[in-house]
């Protein structure tokens, strides 16, 4: 189940960094950098926290070859990315949803607390896209005032977790999870829900 999930979300995630990187207008070589490395980030951050080998896409070589696939073809495909360039931020929500949950997944399957596994659920949805950025030249949403970011990942990963202890469907908890992290995103750039930015005082 997870495994699935996680292919799904690498998907995902590829078409949001390759939509990224046409944004920024890089050749074939650069967008398949930046797919690989939203779609690979999290989860290999996840992997060497867990210490849990071989990495992720490394045992399912198919993933690189897939998303390897995805970005070659939108290179050079231009007039479809024109078209879904304004859909940037779903894939972007739905691959955070899908990548957190398995995150936790695996964090709970590895034996640490909730609440590990709940921090570990917002490093593998959100840093993929973290690392996507500071390709881009682009100071992480992550980490400015924008709308919520990790925030929807935390909150999306508990749901997920606390459903868990219960006897509820394994395959409802997730759901649950990732339709929690997608709606809170997606409401954060409709109604722009942002965090002030810390300033020192004086300044």
């Amino acid at each position: 189940m997870l495994q699935l999930i996680e292919f799904i979300a690498v998907i995902a995630s590829a078409i949001y960094g390759i939509l990224l990187a046409c944004r920024k207008e890089m050749d074939v070589v650069g967008v398949i950098a930046v797919a690989c490395a939203v779609a690979f980030g999290g989860g290999t951050l996840r992997d060497l926290c867990l210490d849990r080998t071989p990495l992720f896409w490394i045992a399912n070589s198919h993933y690189v070859m897939v998303v390897m696939g995805i970005a070659i073809v939108g290179s050079f495909i231009p007039h479809l990315i024109d078209h879904t360039r304004r859909y940037l931020d779903i894939p972007d929500a739905i691959g955070m949803g899908l990548f957190s949950i398995t995150g936790a997944g695996y964090a709970i399957e590895a034996g640490t607390p909730m609440f590990i596994a709940a921090i570990l659920a917002v490093v593998t949805g959100t840093f993929g896209g973290v690392i996507g950025d500071i390709i881009c030249n682009e100071i992480p949403s992550l980490f400015r005032p924008s709308p919520i970011y990790a925030t929807c990942s935390f909150a999306g990963a508990w749901v997920f977790l606390l459903l868990e202890l219960t006897p509820i469907d394994h395959t409802f908890n997730v759901l649950a999870g990732v339709a929690t992290i997608v709606a809170l995103r997606l409401a954060g750039l409709k109604w722009n829900l942002s965090f002030k930015a810390t300033r020192a005082s004086g300044s």
